[in-house]
């Protein structure tokens, strides 16, 4: 009998725990991102603050290996690259997968999804700019 209320405890404690929302994800800074080689921000990962309107490489371990690309704030948007930063782009499609990321961009957690799992080597972000109407 003791032995099945403490199993009827625990089973009901991990059940409520499990109910619990999570916490968002928290926006951190400025020309924050995070770039992990596993989607969902798993594996081998780097995190660091950009300086803003200048082309960076991804680090060695994540060149042309990266599923996660996470800009962390949506004050700020970034062009990923196929090409290194000295690199000329010759493709007459470009060479960035077509849009810019940004912090609520779906595809941010698996590049896979879009392909580029296997095509970034660099990057450069940029403030986003607001004007309002007068």
């Amino acid at each position: 009998m003791l032995f099945s209320g403490v199993v009827a405890t625990i089973i009901a404690a991990a059940s409520c725990v499990s109910a619990m929302p999570r916490p968002p994800s928290a926006k951190r800074a400025l020309g924050g991102v995070l770039l992990c080689q596993g989607a969902n921000a798993t594996g081998v990962c780097h995190y660091e603050v950009y300086s803003l309107n200048e082309c960076h490489e991804v680090p060695q371990a994540l060149y042309q290996n990266t599923r996660t690309f996470a800009p962390d704030n949506d004050d700020f948007y970034c062009w990923p690259r196929v090409g290194l930063c000295s690199d000329i782009c010759t493709s007459p499609t470009g060479c960035t997968f077509g849009g810019a990321f940004y912090y609520a961009n779906p595809n941010k957690y698996d590049l896979a999804k879009i392909s580029w799992d296997k095509s970034l080597v660099s990057f450069d972000c940029h403030k986003n700019i607001t004007t309002t109407a007068a």
